[in-house]
């Protein structure tokens, strides 16, 4: 191991769980319920073409929720497992010293995002839904040198709390739906 090395601190990031689980499980409760609906109304898609479509889309969705924030001495880097296809997230790597401001948007729901740009005029959205966010923003500001006093993460965890309350009541909803399905005598 060199001095070099020996020097280099590297943190890495992840999707903060309650927000992973959060919106893994609205997903779930939100299709589970098509294929057997589709079954006993006679829709015109039949229930198997659902399964598919919703195997893949949770399957996409479980990819897009595996981003990493990376980082080191060099810049910081979102990056995705090697199974996530390029074309599908790319990820990116900006190094520090081409980190010239944080600027914030305000979203349409009222929200506000930052965005790292770059001396080439380039815009990179910060990651905020990392777990971790507050010592993530204190690393920017060491790196950088950019204030970060204001920077605050888009959604309080509080609020994905509460909607996976919702999402637990939408689970009872579904498990109504589907016995009520089966019940019919439709399904077999």
């Amino acid at each position: 191991m060199t001095a070099n090395s020996a020097n280099t601190s590297t943190s890495v990031f992840r999707l903060s769980p309650l927000i992973r689980i959060t919106l893994l499980s609205l997903y779930v409760a939100l299709t589970v319920p098509l294929p057997f609906l589709s079954q006993v109304t006679a829709a015109p898609v039949p229930p198997v073409l659902l399964w598919i479509g919703i195997t893949m889309g949770l399957i996409g969705l479980y990819a897009v929720l595996t981003e990493r924030v990376i980082l080191d001495d060099q810049g910081i880097q979102v990056t995705y497992p090697v199974w996530v296809p390029r074309f599908f997230r790319k990820g990116w790597f900006l190094p520090w010293s081409d980190i010239k401001q944080l600027k914030p948007r305000s979203t349409g729901q009222g929200g506000l995002v930052y965005y790292f740009l770059s001396q080439d005029g380039k815009a990179y959205l910060l990651p905020m839904r990392v777990a971790g966010f507050a010592r993530l923003v204190q690393i920017v500001e060491a790196k950088t040198g950019i204030d970060t006093t204001d920077v605050r993460p888009l959604a309080q965890p509080w609020m994905y709390a509460i909607l996976l309350l919702f999402t637990l009541l939408l689970f009872l909803v579904d498990a109504w739906t589907i016995t009520t399905a089966l019940a019919t005598g439709q399904l077999t």
